[in-house]
């Protein structure tokens, strides 16, 4: 109950300040920028077949779970190239069944969300600093985290703080926000990237970026939790850290933009190891008795994306990790493939609508399989046994604009086949609300 008023209340008082917001005089440079998100997603999913369940299983029960994040976008002008930036966060609510039992999971909010009572939490804190490499500019309008001005097309720039890595890389206009577009976790990021964060999504990094107006180059150095998907970082570098690399290029095809960006990573930390956990415990394998520093977990992820027409663009993401080591941040996923096409209502006269429909199958290694079937665990599954199967997701949405460039009103629908790469339970309905309102 104290939830449901926590979430009306913001509700509320979100609509009542941006029916009286005026839009920003985009046509000049910011010194500061204020916005203001919320989203609230209610999933309902019915009853559905098990032969039996674990730990780590999705409750084959009928259940509906709420999440909510409210998130305050500060920014400020330094000097010359410099900003700095910094978001306070609420975030309360739940995944269906805790976000645990399917690999793609449903709810992309629910991965920041530690627990299910709100809790307010600095979300990113960084300093930007960039570099003009030539003379040509192009206007940047406002916009989170981002100061209206004329911009260089050709910079190299410096981030320093807490962030999302996800806001630098395996980006897609498509498919890459789960408060705007698909929800599942194996649609707005590359699943086999367990990329670097901790439960709430945030880590502390410094990423460097060489930016033309068609070829992108991101790398990024950041620490990782001290235990897997667990909210405290590990401050020894030297011997837990996690690098990424990511190229993208742009193009034009017959006129419509593209990308296409190729994306690498290494992990190292104290993992455990899915095939000396067997040895060690046959019966009843335990990642955690193996962990040891030195381990790696390294992959590779290709995103593109490709405007087909004015209104209309298609996307694709795979990816792929060594799988020898556990997951240690994101979701347990190894081998992913997903694509999916995106819709503007301009056709139905409905500017600030979109539709989306994408699809994504995901795998996972032998020794992790293996791991899976002999009763092991890890932060995200364990049904107690596996016969394995390929997890595969469609998720369908539509995403209605209520009020212009404020509040948006999305219905979505999601079937699960295999769960947790399951082929004993499901398949799984679930049925999505979502609200999200900005500023």
């Amino acid at each position: 109950m104290q939830k449901n008023r926590t979430i009306i209340f913001i509700l509320i008082t979100f609509i009542s300040l941006s029916v009286k917001a005026q839009q920003a005089d985009t046509a000049k440079d910011e010194k500061f920028s204020f916005h203001y998100q919320t989203t609230v997603i209610t999933q309902y999913k019915p009853g559905f077949q098990a032969q039996y369940s674990g730990t780590n299983s999705l409750s084959p029960k009928e259940e509906t779970q709420t999440s909510i994040t409210s998130t305050l976008f500060a920014g400020a002008k330094l000097w010359k190239g410099a900003s700095i930036f910094i978001n306070p966060e609420i975030a309360g609510g739940s995944g269906l069944s805790g976000a645990v039992g399917i690999a793609d999971a449903t709810n992309g909010e629910t991965f920041r969300i530690g627990s299910s009572a709100p809790a307010i939490y600095l979300a990113r804190a960084f300093i930007r600093q960039e570099f003009s490499l030539g003379n040509n500019t192009a206007h940047q309008s406002t916009d989170d985290n981002q100061l209206a001005g004329n911009e260089p097309t050709k910079y190299f720039a410096v981030t320093v703080g807490k962030i999302s890595v996800a806001d630098y890389f395996d980006d897609n206009t498509y498919s890459h926000d789960a408060r705007t577009q698909f929800m599942s976790w194996g649609l707005m990021d590359n699943g086999a990237w367990d990329f670097p964060a901790n439960t709430r999504g945030y880590t502390p990094s410094v990423v460097l970026e060489y930016v033309t107006p068609k070829n992108e180059l991101r790398y990024a150095v950041s620490l990782v939790p001290l235990v897997a998907n667990g909210p405290d970082m590990n401050w020894n570098i030297n011997k837990a850290n996690s690098s990424t690399l990511e190229f993208t290029h742009r193009y034009s095809l017959s006129g419509k933009n593209g990308a296409v960006r190729l994306l690498s990573y290494l992990t190292t930390t104290d993992m455990g190891n899915y095939n000396e956990s067997i040895a060690l415990d046959p019966t009843a394998p335990n990642i955690t008795a193996t962990q040891v520093y030195g381990r790696t977990k390294y992959g590779f992820g290709l995103n593109a994306e490709q405007a087909i027409t004015k209104d209309a663009g298609i996307f694709a993401r795979a990816s792929w990790n060594d799988g020898n080591n556990e997951t240690w941040a994101f979701t347990e996923i190894d081998r992913s493939i997903s694509a999916g096409v995106s819709v503007v209502g301009n056709k139905w006269k409905r500017a600030g609508d979109n539709v989306g429909l994408a699809t994504v199958v995901s795998g996972i290694s032998q020794p992790h399989r293996t791991y899976l079937k002999d009763g092991g665990t890890g932060f995200m599954l364990g049904d107690g046994n596996l016969n394995y199967g390929l997890e595969s997701l469609i998720e369908f949405y539509y995403s209605a604009e209520v009020v212009k460039n404020s509040i948006y009103l999305s219905g979505a629908y999601q079937f699960i086949v295999n769960p947790g790469y399951n082929k004993d339970r499901g398949p799984v309905n679930v049925f999505s609300i979502r609200v999200h309102a900005r500023i």
